[in-house]
């Protein structure tokens, strides 16, 4: 049975979106439900979605786009995310930029981990929410699972104990249908909420169909990995003898971020499984597999998978 979590006026919502658009997109009836109840939002936006070649061409009647081009496309998009949550009920000073470049955000984990989350450290404590809105771990995008753990590893971090709920924009939940929650369903909210998506024009350019698609489902919620114990994890990839000849394991925790080639990663063969030995760290503990290949496909075939040996946040509670 899927529960709504409680939003009253001590409400602090913190929604945490990798481009603009996911902002509207995941959480934009949740925005309004809870600044309609007197509660506080504010949005932290990592990226300025500038690598948006396809669009960006289109728009412009241009095939070459550079530094520059990149630039001048962050530029606009940062403008039309700020008029929509306009259109949400957000101001300006609740908009949160961190101006990081579209598909850096585990570049940014990977390279400068402590400055990374240091900046995300220093919004959760400035802001102190008590409801954290994060990207799903299992996200395929990119940038939207590395967002899940910049944003558990400054949570931790800052020893905030916000309540943590993930939505997913690409891929599928993990959890069973009735157990994800759905906050509203609310016809006027919903009304308003397309409005905000509309409101990227660059992106309805090209994807107007998929876009309001998305905006028009109910919004849906999961939570974070349930803990497991350890002092190593084991990992639910089994590549092959070729693949694992380019690939590389992406340690991200308490500690920092490290990297191997696969055959230098401390890691040890169980039957098929492969474990990989954990820093003894307090918090959690990310891996991912990259390959570190330049590739036009932008999804992520191994993602993220977590050790996490607390309990994260609070267990969303019925509305009183």
């Amino acid at each position: 049975m899927s529960y709504a979590p409680t939003i009253d006026a001590s409400t602090r919502l913190l929604v945490v979106a990798p481009h603009p658009d996911d902002e509207s997109l995941a959480a934009g009836l949740l925005i309004q439900r809870c600044l309609g109840m007197g509660g506080r939002v504010d949005v932290v936006l990592l990226t300025d979605g500038d690598d948006n070649p396809w669009p960006q061409r289109w728009v412009e009647k241009r095939l070459f786009i550079g530094a520059a081009g990149r630039k001048r496309w962050g530029a606009r998009r940062r403008l039309e995310v700020a008029a929509a949550l306009g259109r949400l009920g957000v101001g300006p000073d609740r908009l949160h930029a961190l101006g990081w470049h579209d598909m850096q955000v585990t570049m940014q984990l990977r390279r400068h981990h402590d400055t990374a989350v240091g900046a995300l450290r220093g919004i959760i404590e400035r802001v102190r929410p008590t409801l954290l809105v994060i990207p799903d771990l299992g996200d395929r995008h990119p940038d939207h699972g590395a967002a899940h753990v910049l944003s558990r590893l400054s949570l931790h971090a800052a020893g905030s104990s916000a309540e943590v709920l993930t939505y997913m924009v690409h891929g599928t939940e993990a959890s069973a249908p009735e157990d994800l929650i759905v906050p509203d369903l609310d016809g006027e909210r919903q009304a308003t909420k397309i409005a905000a998506v509309l409101e990227h024009a660059t992106q309805m350019a090209l994807s107007r169909q998929r876009m309001l698609g998305v905006a028009s489902r109910p919004e849906r919620f999961d939570r974070p990995p349930p803990p497991v114990a350890g002092d190593a994890l084991r990992l639910p990839w089994r590549p092959g003898p070729f693949a694992r000849t380019r690939l590389r394991v992406l340690l991200a925790d308490g500690q920092g971020a490290r990297h191997w080639a696969w055959r230098s990663a401390p890691l040890e063969r169980e039957g098929s499984d492969w474990l990989l030995a954990l820093r003894p760290v307090p918090g959690p503990a990310f891996v991912k597999l990259t390959a570190d290949l330049s590739t036009p496909w932008i999804y992520d075939r191994y993602g993220w998978v977590c050790q996490d040996p607390e309990p994260v946040g609070l267990v969303a509670r019925p509305v009183g």
